[in-house]
């Protein structure tokens, strides 16, 4: 019991450790663009908005209107995969053109443009597709666990108004040889006016399924249960409250916990960028030995009532 209470309590500081690291590799617009003097175009004065909370993912972009050229710089977390955004007319995947950018094993930034046809790898060929790119200005750069996947389209009045945005499986970049994308592991879309700056989201997970998520199993894991914990330790003087007062904080903080697991599996890889597998591994330990624990508590009272109940049965009433 000890041994198991342990291995729990370690599994949950390098679950919450995990959340910690993805975000140290965070981006926001409120911050200067870090790589900007390794991107050969001018960034000074690009507008910027969240393009996928979940997923960590910022847009920044800008008009030259001289040569009607728009840049693009899109920042997400490395997870040692393709990141890519897409241009649609309407908010589907499948018929538009995109750029995505990675990193190989060897250190050299890639970045190619796709022709969306379809769903299945073999219907995204590389090297195709309908964007104008401007040549020698594409380019993706790693740094702080970020990826910086930078471009500029020319010849267009105003770029198509839905982006597409997709992540691949991490630890699997395209192949070094034809550079098809392994299909990806989680995509959003969005209407961007960018007049405006002006978003409205029309896919991928809410941003508040992600926040209920930490404040479940916040609560539930690291509160409640830490608490039940307490109460049986150093409250035994108080018999029986300790007991009731034990198995009540402990099943609602096991109850909670629960909660924000199921809801992080319904989050897909969208509950801890750049950090997901590991995150969700973590999570599913935690939850494999939390109820192991209720079912140790479970046993215990399975036993006391056993241990009454055949006591009572021993209990021989005299006759009269």
């Amino acid at each position: 019991m000890v041994i198991m209470n342990m291995i729990f309590w370690i599994l949950l500081i390098l679950g919450f450790s995990s959340s910690l690291v993805s975000s140290q590799s965070s981006d926001s617009c409120s911050s200067s663009l870090s790589v900007s003097h390794l991107i050969p175009f001018n960034t000074s004065s690009f507008n910027c908005f969240s393009a996928w909370s979940s997923e960590g993912f910022i847009m920044r972009y800008g008009k030259t209107a001289a040569t009607d050229t728009w840049s693009f710089v899109l920042s997400a977390p490395d997870s040692r995969t393709y990141v890519s955004v897409g241009f649609s007319a309407d908010g589907f995947m499948v018929g538009s053109s995109a750029v995505a950018g990675w990193v190989s094993s060897s250190g050299v930034g890639i970045v190619r443009q796709y022709y969306l046809g379809g769903t299945s790898s073999s219907s995204c060929p590389p090297g195709q597709g309908t964007l104008h790119l401007t040549p020698n200005s594409s380019l993706i750069v790693l740094q702080s666990s970020r990826l910086y996947l930078a471009f500029q389209l020319t010849g267009s009045a105003q770029p198509q108004p839905y982006l597409i945005y997709a992540v691949g499986p991490s630890n699997s970049p395209p192949s070094s040889s034809d550079y098809y994308l392994p299909r990806h592991r989680n995509q959003a879309s969005a209407s961007v006016n960018f007049a405006t700056g002006v978003i409205s989201t029309a896919g991928g997970a809410t941003p508040g399924n992600k926040r209920w998520h930490g404040i479940l199993a916040t609560f539930g894991w690291g509160i409640l249960m830490p608490a039940g914990v307490t109460m049986a330790r150093y409250f035994k003087h108080h018999d029986p409250l300790w007991f009731y007062s034990h198995i009540s904080v402990q099943g609602v903080g096991f109850v909670l916990g629960a909660a924000g697991v199921l809801l992080g599996f319904g989050l897909g890889d969208e509950g801890a960028a750049g950090n997901a597998d590991t995150h969700r591994g973590l999570g599913v330990a935690i939850f494999v030995f939390g109820i192991l624990q209720v079912l140790s508590y479970v046993a215990s009272l399975f036993k006391l009532f056993l241990n009454y109940f055949q006591s009572n049965r021993s209990i021989r009433v005299p006759r009269l």
